[in-house]
């Protein structure tokens, strides 16, 4: 755009750029130097597919953002290096998750998978979570390609706001599709990295799916002078552990993702940097968007709902981690360095990659669980206390599960498992005190509502 141009002409070559000369086709896309757009550090083969997608976009004649180059992007990443799975190492892994379920049958008496474990490639894994990363993104997008519209249309000129009201589809499109496509990118390093499916903590595989991707195992052991077979027991427990219990609390599954959109649909676009961005926006020149998509410069800081919902989520997802730590060990308590293995895992999911911080930059929202430690402590505690029936029963029902407050103190449910196990009537806690006083107040109010004014009580 000249330096000339006053701030209304620049706005009108933007747009013609962006809905091209031939009334709203692709053609403003032509000639775009996609060699600019790798100072936003996305990879260069990836260029010529996110100008399809946008080009595309334009021809898209539905509101819904199309989530092709999500998937392109991330298998692109995943497939670049994938040799397929050798023989010897799927048949190492085959008889790893075997003995791991054979050992688990003592450890939990949540039952066996009906399906079979599974050895997976990256691409395999991309293509099996990606409905769960698209639920997960979807309200984020949809708000920052709202938002876009909204910002580029109280930036326009008032002559020119009938001509950007009918233009708007196709500006939202284009958020959404650079989101998408940034999306893309965060799966595809994601699967560079993740062991098996329930390595991110969330469940982004089909339910009652167990696996593990012998290219990023390989990985996980260097460095850590362990045993590759006793590794492999290992991770293949807590991966059967983490699919069993999915498997066998159907709510779980549906409360945990339930969780994590209502988080992401609470998140609200700093309107203020994305109407800064729009007043300079060249769809030319789109990388500026693809940086404040990436950096997470469009997500504002959390809102106290939003604070509140991500520490219900972290505690979920640690009581989830917690079990499946407390069950994997006892499974494999045969394993000579067990001890070394089970620290290096705590660790690793403590920590996280580089793909999980993408993703928090992307979706503001970060899948580690906080309290790990505290909650399998809890659960080895309450495990000690009744046994392994009562502990794995808390999960039969939402109400059942522990709190955060159980985690801090487990001795008051201890106390009412105990009791229960007794025959007797669990003590009386806080909350049944509450409970009492809400039944007493309705009944004494039900009982005035009863008396006739002026006249006797009915019999």
């Amino acid at each position: 755009m000249s330096d000339d141009n006053t701030p209304e002409d620049d706005f009108q070559e933007m747009l013609r750029r962006l809905l091209g000369d031939a009334g709203g086709d692709a053609a403003g896309l032509e000639g775009i130097d996609l060699s600019q757009l790798g100072a936003a550090g996305i990879d260069p083969a990836m260029m010529q597919q996110m100008m399809g997608a946008l080009q595309a976009a334009f021809r898209n004649e539905s509101d819904e953002i199309s989530w092709d180059s999500t998937r392109v992007g991330a298998l692109h990443l995943a497939n670049r290096d994938d040799r397929g799975i050798a023989s010897g190492d799927r048949a190492d892994l085959d008889q790893a998750f075997h003995l791991a379920d054979l050992w688990l049958g003592e450890a939990t008496e949540i039952p066996a998978l009906a399906a079979s474990a599974r050895v997976i490639t990256r691409g395999e894994w991309v293509e099996m979570s990606l409905p769960v990363w698209q639920e997960l993104a979807e309200p984020v997008a949809t708000s920052i390609a709202d938002a876009l519209t909204r910002a580029m249309r109280e930036q326009a000129p008032d002559d020119m706001q009938q001509f950007v009201q009918n233009a708007g589809r196709m500006l939202r499109q284009v958020g959404g599709s650079l989101f998408a496509a940034q999306l893309g990118q965060v799966i595809g390093k994601l699967s560079l990295e993740v062991v098996s499916g329930g390595d991110v903590g969330i469940p982004v595989l089909p339910a009652g799916t167990a696996a593990i991707l012998p290219q990023n195992f390989a990985d996980l052991g260097e460095g850590l002078e362990i045993p590759a077979d006793q590794l492999a027991l290992y991770v293949a427990a807590r991966e059967l552990a983490h699919a069993r219990l999915f498997a066998h609390a159907r709510w779980l599954r549906l409360h945990v993702m339930s969780q994590v959109t209502d988080y992401a649909r609470g998140l609200e676009v700093d309107t203020d940097s994305l109407e800064d961005l729009a007043t300079r926006f060249d769809p030319s020149h789109p990388e500026e968007l693809q940086e404040a998509l990436s950096s997470g410069a469009l997500l504002p800081q959390q809102s106290e709902a939003q604070t509140q919902a991500l520490a219900r989520l972290e505690t979920m997802l640690a009581l989830i981690e917690g079990w499946v730590d407390v069950v994997s060990s006892d499974a494999t308590k045969r394993v000579p360095q067990l001890a070394r293995i089970a620290e290096a895992i705590r660790r690793r999911r403590a920590v996280g990659g580089p793909a999980e911080d993408a993703l928090k930059s992307l979706v503001g929202l970060q899948l580690r669980p906080r309290r790990l430690r505290e909650a399998a402590a809890m659960w080895r505690s309450i495990g000690d206390a009744v046994g392994a029936s009562a502990r794995d029963a808390l999960w039969d029902y939402p109400d059942l599960v522990p709190t955060a407050e159980d985690i801090d103190d487990p001795s008051a449910l201890i106390a009412r498992l105990e009791a229960r196990a007794r025959g007797d009537e669990a003590p009386r806690d806080t909350m049944d005190d509450e409970i009492a006083k809400l039944l007493a107040d309705a009944a004494g109010e039900g009982s005035e509502g009863d008396q006739q004014p002026g006249g006797p009580t009915p019999v």
